[in-house]
């Protein structure tokens, strides 16, 4: 059986080379005309410069923390030595991923525009196949860190007891996640900081107040405007979706480790069982990307239904290859637990779905907002905010029904106290099934930000009307998939969380037989299930300890966003200044005789972002230190359940608002309601720039956080039993 893992690093290095591959292809296309050429270079030199300062900062902080987690294990023995070590390599592929998406972004945009004059369908296949790089980087990059840590662990490890060291294994492997989740959050806080910062006061000064077009060449913020697509929406959301991918997979192969604990042979097939999805996923996925192709003048419904084509066609091919993938291994109860895989899967496209219907401006909710721009911004604010609000229903009730189905599927629908381990890993492997086709998924998520931007090249280019209207269709469904990639992002964390909580406690358990401690009845603790420890930990909610960590879990998630949005307020505040002192001080920018001092404008967002995103990153590795030191594993265990059901609930509900905000202005700007310029255009704008921090600062930073305090928990456990057992 140990030969179907190979798979796994075959898989990463099809992705890599396919990336490779789409990669060499777009950058044979011409960038166009010296003034396009001019403007994408203005734009690659913002953003590497943002982030390379970026890589400075983080670089420091994770040094600090790896000397922190070196202490604790070669100190205080109360940590695996090779903790500090996968917590770097973790951090430093998260960076890659989003080092190398954002760089095929900043040469993709002025390619797509060009081609965009050619053909709809040439611009729709450049773009998205520039946002395939980015899907199969990340998935490339995180199968190949999981299979090197495998082999490494595997062959350095050494424990007499087989079981107990796929255990050892796992869990330590958990810890590369950590640092993939913290590079994750300080690339999305940062990068939505700057983008945001940006594009508010892009919008502020120069549409509603100078009244001048999006991405117009005398806006001076517009560079940088463009230079936070790329931070923000490629660079940040690739390190955000690398942490999502690894997460689920590692948390799956921990649970499985723990719950077919006395089997060696079953625990190894429960261990290669998401990482042989996964690989599986990456093939069906370049299926999918292959078959994406639209016609010259489609609107927003046929575009969505190609890309709708290659998503779909991916979905059902790992669905149907599921089922050989647990008879290969093996498993006695093969087809429920591929129907666990399924039951994730599902519950993404319901969700994906969803998100599409509240925030798509081909559907009733976001024409609806568009229409009560009639009466001004305030109803635009308090229309998007219920609209958000109500979007969260049916989320929620997937998942809670994603969690029950996948439970039951793998426990053969018993729900009795012996089976927990095992539906739990049903639980965790439908997040693995849910993100198998990350390949594809975020493909569509990173086509969004480079279509935006060709947009802009082509407004500041001031190529003919017609490419604009072209990529202004493909920006719009951009919106769309990147909401649904929001969506997929968020739902798997939900489950992915509930993965890492049971991780959490079998850390624990791990802290106790290091420590010789013993449970009252049970001599020898490595044979504890998780409702022995939950029951000698006293987990209950009439413990005042769990319900003061739910509390506090549950506060992190509105104190992190109102950190966050607060950061873009201050940020935007400086931008508006910068520009309204342009527009008065530099004689000639609106008649267009004199270009605008975009550099100012780019270092304004680049010094905000980088002070702005360490209060509330370092916080999220904080809190649940402190929560541990001071409360306990009860304590953390109340923190990690209340940080994620208001932590998922309030991500939905900004992303979609923010979603919907931005569609409604799109709706008008198509000739709605009085089309663009009119008052219920400047309505929208305001709804827009409200919603700006909501779906690309703060909403997609809460699934990073969610998981992000679960694996600081998973990493400390053995500091914060030594304190307290």
């Amino acid at each position: 059986m140990d030969y179907l893992f190979y798979l796994v690093p075959a898989a990463a290095v099809i992705a890599l080379f396919f990336a490779w591959f789409f990669f060499h292809q777009m950058m044979k296309e011409s960038e166009g005309s010296v003034t396009m050429r001019e403007i994408a270079q203005y734009v690659r030199e913002g953003a590497m410069a943002y982030l390379k300062q970026q890589y400075k900062i983080v670089s420091i902080v994770f040094v600090v923390l790896a000397i922190f987690f070196a202490i604790l294990a070669y100190g205080f023995k109360v940590q695996n030595p090779w903790v500090p070590f996968a917590f770097l390599t973790g951090g430093f592929f998260s960076a890659l991923a989003g080092f190398i998406g954002m760089k095929t972004a900043t040469y993709a945009s002025a390619r797509t525009a060009n081609a965009v004059s050619r053909s709809l369908n040439s611009g729709l296949k450049l773009a998205f196949r520039s946002g395939a790089v980015m899907g199969l980087t990340v998935v490339g990059l995180g199968l190949l860190d999981i299979s090197i840590w495998w082999l490494v662990l595997n062959a350095f490890v050494d424990n007499p007891d087989a079981g107990q060291k796929l255990v050892v294994i796992t869990t330590t492997m958990l810890t590369f996640g950590m640092g993939a989740s913290t590079q994750a959050l300080f690339a999305r806080v940062g990068g939505g900081i700057y983008t945001k910062a940006a594009d508010v006061g892009a919008d502020i000064v120069g549409k509603v107040e100078a009244n001048i077009p999006e991405d117009d060449p005398r806006n001076p913020a517009t560079i940088a405007d463009n230079v936070g697509d790329n931070v923000g929406d490629v660079a940040g959301m690739g390190a955000d979706l690398y942490e999502s991918y690894c997460g689920s997979i590692l948390a799956t192969m921990a649970l499985g480790a723990s719950a077919f604990f006395g089997d060696t042979a079953l625990q190894t097939k429960a261990i290669f069982a998401p990482m042989i999805i996964a690989a599986i996923g990456v093939i069906v996925s370049l299926v999918g990307i292959f078959v994406v192709r639209t016609k010259d003048g489609a609107d927003l419904m046929s575009l969505l239904k190609s890309l709708n084509v290659g998503t779909n066609l991916s979905a059902a091919l790992i669905g149907v290859l599921t089922f050989g993938i647990f008879f290969l291994l093996g498993f006695e109860n093969w087809w429920q637990m591929s129907l666990s895989v399924i039951t994730g899967l599902l519950a993404g496209v319901i969700i994906g779905k969803a998100t599409e219907y509240y925030t798509s401006h081909s559907y009733k909710p976001t024409r609806k907002l568009a229409e009560s721009a009639k009466t001004g911004p305030a109803t635009v604010v308090i229309g998007g905010v219920g609209l958000g609000m109500i979007s969260t229903a049916v989320p929620v009730v997937t998942i809670v029904v994603a969690i029950l189905l996948s439970y039951a599927f793998a426990t053969e629908f018993s729900f009795d106290v012996s089976s927990l381990g095992i539906g739990l890993y049903g639980i965790s492997i439908a997040a693995v099934g849910m993100l198998s086709t990350l390949g594809i998924t975020l493909a569509t998520d990173a086509y969004g930000p480079i279509a935006d931007n060709a947009g802009g090249n082509a407004q500041m280019s001031e190529l003919e009307p017609m490419v604009r209207e072209r990529t202004d269709v493909l920006d719009a469904l951009g919106n769309t998939t990147a909401a649904t990639g929001k969506g997929f992002a968020i739902g798997s964390a939900a489950l992915t969380a509930l993965a890492l909580l049971a991780s959490y406690i079998e850390e624990i358990k791990i802290a106790l037989h290091a420590l010789g401690k013993e449970l009252s009845g049970i001599p020898d603790i490595t044979q504890a299930t998780i409702p022995d420890m939950v029951d000698y930990f006293n987990v209950t909610l009439m413990n005042p300890v769990v319900l003061a960590g739910i509390f506090i879990g549950s506060m992190m998630a509105f104190l992190f966003c109102g950190m966050t949005m607060n950061a873009v307020g201050r940020a935007a505040q400086k931008m508006v200044v910068e520009v309204r002192r342009q527009f008065k001080e530099i004689a000639g920018i609106l008649e267009g005789r004199q270009r605008p001092d975009y550099k100012s404008c780019v270092q304004i967002s680049t010094l905000a972002a980088q002070k702005e995103m360490l209060a509330p990153s370092i916080l999220a590795i904080v809190v649940p230190v402190l929560t541990g030191l001071l409360l306990g594993p009860a304590g953390v265990i109340g923190l990690l359940a209340g940080g994620l059901g208001a932590g998922f609930v309030l991500a939905i509900f900004l992303a979609n608002s923010g979603g919907a905000w931005d569609n409604a202005k799109k709706y008008v700007e198509e000739g709605h309601f009085g089309g663009k310029n009119s008052e219920s255009h400047k309505a929208t704008i305001v709804g827009d720039t409200v919603g700006d921090p909501f779906k690309d600062t703060s909403g997609p930073s809460l699934n990073i956080l969610i998981k992000l305090m679960s694996m600081v928990s998973i990493v400390m456990a053995g500091l914060t039993v030594l304190l307290h057992c």
